[in-house]
């Protein structure tokens, strides 16, 4: 992204001394609390110059004399590299040095000052804290203050994709019986109607998607409304084919203009109990409302979470197209590695193009971070013309990448070792994060288990020797919709949402070496039931993700017996699920990368 102007960051100073703002807070998401927002919504990346595709982490802070932008771990090398000569300085939000961003805010601002805000960039819980710790210090909070409306001339329109309706057949579930579930579980909730503002929700209870309007993501921009009175979908008409109105129509789904919404919320009568979900409404749609609010709403997203059997047997189907494009792909590294001529960016539109290739592929469920030597210690590294490095000596090339097949979406990360042998650092430290991807996988766990409480699992390991990884270990997963979706994760955080079958997240342990190297042993995990005892029932997790690890990077010396067979008995489900899709080099080459660790 090129750099920004200075002049931005002085226009929005000026404006907000006419406001009468000490200091302004900018999100990098969009009415939609969206982790990846359309253009029109990447404001705070066009004024910092701090920008990923990827839908980089970041909230700027900007007052008289200073500017910040706070990120997390996986982007403290990309921000320090992309903020320098824009006035903005970068702000740790986790590891040993982290800066609570609202603390900071409390301690530069003084009693009897104002923040400001865009209410519809906000979410409701965070706005709601950040005002009541602001309040607690006699400094307000204005909601209303939509800086880009002001500052940014060219802003981008609002994306215009049209939408599709995702086969039925597909999903495994209408419409109807999707809606219907919402309501009831929003009557459990003491609510009579609920607002959806969240993409991927909205996408999911319409079996409605596009291509476009979230990069790497099918999902449209919109609002739903779901009651007793009626089904209301907030939507740009230019979006709307005649194939959609007719499967609208079918659910009784009226079609209203986007920009309508706040009206027709500020029009419900008191007696309409609407449930908005704190954590995915934004404030500015909050402060609309003209009945009587209700706080909840978590069970959409869980609902959502749980894949029935239909979508289960697709994601397979999925992971096997995913699989022989990545049988290709890495054939390609192997082949051409020698020649020196191979690059990151290059790589990345190879894959992109091997994916693309089955029509069922609709885009990347994220741009993929291929990463070569030190550059795939930047966890989150996008490779961009002025980053860009040939692939040559020895090295390991760390590759994370997905699809979204309307099968399901596929998220997976290998390290390879390119250039001779791996030296036994490399070895010690990838069997280190292979044994706690290993462990992570291997375990039965009670009902009622959660995320945080199996982390440790993947970590162990690296604790032992004294390093770590500061990501989560796992997210979930959506079905041709988010790469990344909740309730569920495996994480350091506490997270109170069980693990139950249906459910898909990922099993990514790493470790990164600035200016070295990185690495990240990825698949795609279910939990199943293993048995039932005396204790109740146990569950274990089911590997989805099919492609083999690279057998020169592990060091069987620091592995169990248990360990050993875990890899040969993944690598031969690997080689018998792709191989009847294989030609016959391609299943050559696939066999010899599925052979016993020890020959």
């Amino acid at each position: 992204m090129q750099k920004p102007n200075v002049k931005y960051l002085a226009d929005l100073r000026q404006a907000m001394a006419s406001k009468g703002l000490a200091a302004v807070v900018i999100t990098s998401t969009d009415p939609h609390q969206s982790e990846n927002a359309p253009a029109h919504w990447r404001g705070r990346e066009w004024l910092t110059g701090f920008a990923s595709v990827n839908g980089t982490n970041g909230t700027a802070v900007v007052t008289a004399d200073e500017a910040l932008c706070w990120t997390d771990s996986r982007y403290f090398l990309q921000a320090e590299e992309q903020l320098q000569g824009t006035g903005f300085k970068m702000m740790p939000e986790d590891g040993p040095d982290a800066v609570d961003l609202i603390d900071w805010l409390v301690e530069h601002t003084s009693e009897g000052q104002t923040v400001g805000i865009d209410g519809m960039t906000f979410s409701i819980s965070f706005a709601q804290r950040l005002e009541q710790e602001l309040n607690d210090n006699g400094v307000k909070l204005n909601t209303d203050f939509p800086l880009f409306d002001i500052i940014w001339k060219e802003r981008p329109a609002r994306p215009e994709n049209k939408l599709f309706v995702h086969d039925e057949a597909v999903v495994g579930e209408t419409v109807d019986s999707k809606m219907n579930r919402v309501l009831a579980e929003a009557k459990g909730e003491l609510a009579n109607a609920v607002l959806l503002s969240s993409l991927d929700d909205i996408a999911w209870a319409t079996n409605l998607r596009t291509a476009g309007d979230i990069a790497f993501s099918p999902i449209f921009v919109s609002f739903l409304y779901i009651g007793e009175d009626g089904r209301i979908l907030f939507v740009d008409e230019k979006k709307i084919t005649p194939e959609v109105k007719r499967h609208l129509d079918t659910y009784n789904i009226e079609v209203r203009p986007y920009d309508a919404v706040k009206e027709f919320l500020a029009g419900l009568p008191k007696v309409t109990r609407l449930l908005l979900d704190p954590e995915k409404t934004a404030r500015g749609i909050y402060d609309a409302v003209g009945c009587t609010p209700v706080f909840g709403g978590a069970m959409v997203s869980k609902l959502k979470s749980i894949k029935n059997s239909t979508m289960l047997a697709n994601i397979a189907k999925a992971m096997e197209k995913d699989g022989v494009a990545l049988v290709r792909f890495f054939m390609h590294v192997e082949k051409e590695f020698p020649k020196g001529e191979l690059t990151e960016v290059g790589l990345e539109k190879v894959l992109t193009a091997l994916r693309a290739a089955d029509e069922s592929c609709v885009d990347n469920s994220f741009a993929p971070i291929i990463g070569w030597k030190g550059h795939g210690a930047i966890v989150h590294y996008e490779a961009t013309a002025e980053t860009d490095v040939t692939l040559e000596g020895h090295g390991l090339l760390l590759v994370d990448s997905g699809g979204q097949y309307i099968y399901g979406t596929t998220d997976i990360t290998r390290t390879v070792s390119l250039g001779g042998d791996p030296t036994p650092e490399e070895r010690h430290d990838f069997t280190l994060v292979m044994k706690g991807h290993i462990a992570l996988s291997s375990v039965h766990f009670p009902q009622g288990t959660t995320g945080h409480q199996l982390d440790v699992l993947a970590r162990q390991f690296l604790w032992n020797e004294g390093k770590a990884y500061f990501h989560g270990t796992g997210h979930g997963v959506g079905f041709f919709i988010n790469c990344h979706e909740g309730p569920q994760s495996i994480r350091l955080n506490q997270n109170p949402t069980p693990l139950e079958p249906g459910m898909v997240m990922s099993n990514e342990p790493g470790i990164y070496l600035a200016d070295r190297y990185g690495i990240r042993c990825e698949n795609l995990i279910t939990p199943v039931v293993a048995e039932d005892t005396d204790f109740g029932r146990f569950y274990k997790f089911e590997t989805l993700t099919l492609f083999p690890f690279d057998r020169s990077l592990f060091d069987t010396s620091i592995m169990s017996e248990a360990e050993i067979k875990w890899v040969d008995d993944y690598h031969t489900l690997v080689r018998n699920r792709l191989t009847p899709y294989l030609n016959e080099e391609e299943a050559r080459w696939l066999a010899d990368k599925t052979q016993p660790l020890k020959k």
